[in-house]
């Protein structure tokens, strides 16, 4: 028993000098080193006490997972302790497949708080919204919970349902949802199409590992559709992989331009990400549309064009996720999931808790609640909407509903309307200077 409690209070104290030594904490002088192991004795002498005196036999890894949870929880919202299955968890979400109910959630003031429902998984048809509280789940109320805890239990077999209750702050009430699970694929674009006039329309859900390829791609077709105006919509995009959401502001602005830096603790762990795509689309107007919902390279995106003066924003301020997590896998399949850094826009303004405020604000809708409010319709009028689908006139009709269920959308065009008149105004005008 000794021997074992040795090994882990060892291994403990080494993982924290391996820490230390990661994150580039060389400068610390040797009287603080020395601080560092003499509070690791006392940890120690803890350890020691709760495996003689604690009533239950207690393993010494249970503890040392538990010491490391503690420690990590400590710190801020979105630093935490991965046990191997957690790690494999995490390693799942990049992946952009998992069962669930498909939201994202961190912590807030104490509280598990939804970043965003993913369009078209079961909580988004639910009608669960950004910046719900989530007090319970099934039996289990919330409280003090840590957020990979509450991962876990939202998770689960596709087809098994789970109720969550939400408190939702806006209209001071409390909502029950009954979810059933599924198979969360994420597919990043969930939509690329020309509105009108040549505006073309880009739906970004998430910035996973193919995110970039599949832009140049949708960008590419509608360019070749007679594209000359684009409304870039991230609502509800909760972010996702810092490259990917990188890359793409790289299509939008010119090379060299500063995209987003991140400043830590050390300046070993500062870092700015300047554009290096050759070809931007630098010659179209863009409009972004953004919500509650957008977070973390959502907002890196967003922040970026709104600074360099490359895009008009519509909709609703930001959720505010500006922080930088670093994985740090440990040798049993564990992990350190810590924040090192916060984001900064080009400007130097920072993202965390602040998010980023639209140019023009607009009232949003979500898709959910407007299916839900649609009134029921007749066999007859189905089957006369399918002879009508094949004709123009009814994709054109198709795009003015759309207009009319979406209020920031609408806004957008617009926006993009009037830029392109004042375009062929100042051409018009240059040229009869010329003449």
């Amino acid at each position: 028993m000794r021997c074992a409690l040795r090994f882990w209070v060892l291994l403990f104290a080494a993982l924290c000098v391996l820490v230390v030594a990661n994150f580039g904490m060389t400068a610390i002088n040797q009287s603080k080193r020395n601080e560092t192991y003499k509070e690791l004795e006392l940890f120690a002498d803890a350890l020691a006490f709760v495996q003689a005196q604690y009533v239950d036999e207690a393993p010494a890894k249970d503890l040392i997972y538990g010491a490391l949870t503690g420690l990590m929880a400590s710190l801020d919202p979105h630093s935490q302790f991965l046990t191997p299955e957690d790690h494999e968890d995490l390693k799942a979400d990049t992946a952009g497949h998992f069962g669930g109910v498909g939201i994202e959630i961190t912590l807030k003031d104490r509280l598990v708080t939804v970043i965003t429902p993913i369009e078209g998984t079961p909580a988004w048809e639910a009608g669960v919204q950004p910046h719900d509280r989530i007090v319970k789940i099934d039996e289990t109320v919330l409280k003090n919970v840590k957020l990979h805890e509450a991962v876990k239990m939202l998770r689960g077999k596709p087809g098994t349902d789970v109720t969550i209750v939400v408190w939702r702050e806006k209209e001071n009430k409390l909502l029950t949802f009954k979810i059933r699970r599924a198979t969360i694929e994420i597919k990043d674009i969930k939509e690329a199409r020309i509105l009108e006039d040549g505006i073309g329309y880009i739906k970004l859900v998430e910035f996973s590992e193919e995110t970039t390829r599949h832009v140049d791609k949708a960008l590419a077709d509608l360019k070749s559709r007679g594209m000359d105006a684009l409304i870039f919509d991230l609502r509800n995009n909760p972010g996702g992989l810092l490259d990917q959401a990188v890359e793409v502001t790289e299509r939008f602005i010119p090379a060299g331009q500063l995209v987003v830096s991140m400043k830590g603790r050390e300046p070993s762990q500062d870092a700015v990400f300047m554009s290096r795509y050759r070809t931007p689309y630098t010659d179209i107007p863009i409009v972004l549309l953004i919500n509650e919902g957008s977070a973390s390279g959502s907002e890196i995106l967003a922040g970026c064009l709104k600074d360099l003066k490359r895009a008009i924003l519509v909709g609703g301020q930001t959720f505010g996720k500006g922080s930088v997590q670093t994985v740090l896998p440990l040798r049993d399949g564990s992990a350190l999931k810590v924040t090192t850094a916060r984001y900064y826009t080009p400007s130097g303004v920072s993202i965390h808790e602040t998010g980023i405020m639209p140019d023009v604000m607009a009232p949003q809708e979500t898709s959910a609640r407007i299916d839900q409010e649609k009134p029921e319709t007749s066999l007859e009028e189905i089957f006369e909407d399918v002879e009508k689908k094949t004709s123009q006139k009814d994709e054109v009709s198709d795009v003015k509903e759309l207009y009319l269920r979406d209020i920031p959308l609408s806004r957008a065009v617009d926006l993009i309307k009037g830029i392109k008149i004042y375009q062929k105004m100042v051409v018009v005008k240059d040229q009869k200077r010329v003449s």
